[in-house]
């Protein structure tokens, strides 16, 4: 039928949205129903490209009708289909977007999950704007004191951090983790948060910047007194002696074996670099402050 041409149906719609001598007013109800409509066909016939004009155009037909959910809905298809077409831009555009419509209509979970799903869409093309999607995502249900729901985001964008090598921005965002678990009371994941983040400054060899996370982290009494310490403890101290079969003996235990698969990953690598410059450079440091010791 040429009724359900969608693109007869676009056309008809564009005409029901323009202004004209005999037309004073928008019919965008109407409009934004055929809209949907060609939407629908575009994508059934994987013709992404005029889905994804069709989503855009039915997605400002509901904001006109003041409906934000179906708006973002239809945004966040249009974002699906400019995945498909490889327009990471746009990607990032629509999902945002349509996290902004959720946020309108007072959802913080929906406007959290749509940057997600961006996050997800742009990882392999564009790590560092997934990254930037992850973060805010966790932004917004931290402030709605929803942190327990982005536990899976916080691992997500570590494990981005991980494969760009990014270790002290990996780290940084564990220790969010890490707070973040604190407030929600989720004391085992705070705690494995911590030890990761340890972990990653080891696997970087930077054993001042672990031995700094440790004393800090160790200050929370929950850590202090957990496993994931007393397996820190270990690491640190057979880094400070040099003894590679202790760190490797510790790095397979069962506290780093219950951490994340991607923590284990570089954890079973341990120790990493030159131990002997580690061992030299701890010694050198140690005899600097002696020589600085005025008692």
């Amino acid at each position: 039928m040429a009724a359900s041409d969608p693109d007869k149906l676009i056309a008809k719609a564009d005409k029901l949205t323009k202004l004209s001598l005999t037309r004073w007013n928008a019919d965008w109800r109407n409009a934004t129903v055929l809209y949907e409509q060609a939407a629908v066909a575009f994508r059934l016939a994987k013709d992404n490209a005029k889905a994804k004009l069709a989503f855009e155009k039915a997605s400002k037909g509901q904001e006109m009708l003041s409906s934000p959910w179906d708006a973002a809905k239809h945004m966040e298809s249009a974002g699906a289909a400019a995945k498909e077409l490889g327009s990471w831009i746009e990607v990032a555009d629509f999902y945002r977007r349509a996290s902004e419509l959720y946020n309108e209509c007072g959802r913080a979970q929906p406007a959290s999950d749509a940057l997600a799903r961006g996050a997800r869409a742009l990882e392999d093309a564009s790590p560092d704007e997934a990254i930037k999607f992850y973060t805010d995502s966790c932004a917004i249900l931290e402030e709605d004191g929803k942190e327990q729901m982005a536990f899976d985001l916080y691992r997500a964008a570590t494990n981005i951090y991980l494969k760009l090598e990014r270790y002290t921005d990996a780290a940084t965002f564990l220790l969010r983790w890490g707070l973040a678990a604190d407030h929600c009371n989720a004391i085992n994941s705070q705690c494995k948060a911590y030890l990761s983040a340890i972990i990653v400054y080891l696997y970087a060899h930077d054993l001042q910047q672990a031995e700094k996370c440790y004393n800090d982290c160790s200050q929370i009494d929950v850590f202090l007194n957990s496993d994931q310490n007393r397996c820190a403890s270990k690491l640190l101290s057979a880094y400070a002696e040099g003894n590679v079969e202790e760190i490797k003996s510790v790095s397979q235990s069962s506290t780093i074996s219950n951490l994340d698969h991607m923590i284990i990953k570089i954890a079973r690598k341990l120790p990493t670099g030159d131990m002997s410059e580690l061992k030299r450079a701890t010694t050198e440091e140690e005899e600097a402050l002696d020589e600085n010791d005025l008692t």
